[in-house]
């Protein structure tokens, strides 16, 4: 089984941007320890702050990877582009968001991915990405 996890802008800088809100610890240390728990799973990872980036890996593994869990971060509530790139694909994607977006600003309430997706998870920092991962394992 292949399964892509994609970060859209910032999460690069997981660990250090505002720990109070998406917590301590970096994103490479959290993907070894997915990676240790779920051997049987080929997880492969891409980070981009870059909205072309992100739809041309979603186009490229889109027909043939068995999910994408994403965290495209800002571009959640802006990216009619990205929302049109999982529409066009055939591999269910899971919407992620480490932190609670309906409890922040209103404008963090509306996605562009969410539609087009096989189900959302926000709130539960980074183990929405092993939520995210089990759904897609069922």
């Amino acid at each position: 089984m292949q399964i892509l996890l994609l970060n859209g802008p910032n999460l690069n800088l997981l660990g250090k941007r505002e720990p109070d809100i998406y917590g301590k610890e970096d994103f490479e240390t959290f993907l070894d320890s997915l990676k240790n728990k779920y051997p049987q799973v080929n997880l492969h990872y891409f980070q981009s702050n870059i909205e072309g980036e992100i739809i041309n890996k979603i186009q490229e593994v889109g027909f043939h990877y068995d999910g994408i869990i994403l965290n495209a971060a800002a571009y959640t509530h802006t990216s009619v582009g990205i929302g049109d790139a999982i529409k066009a694909i055939t591999t269910p994607v899971v919407e992620v968001h480490i932190s609670n977006t309906f409890s922040r600003e209103s404008f963090r309430h509306q996605s562009y991915i969410a539609p087009n997706a096989a189900g959302i998870i926000v709130g539960f920092g980074l183990k929405s990405y092993e939520l995210a991962l089990l759904s897609l394992l069922k």
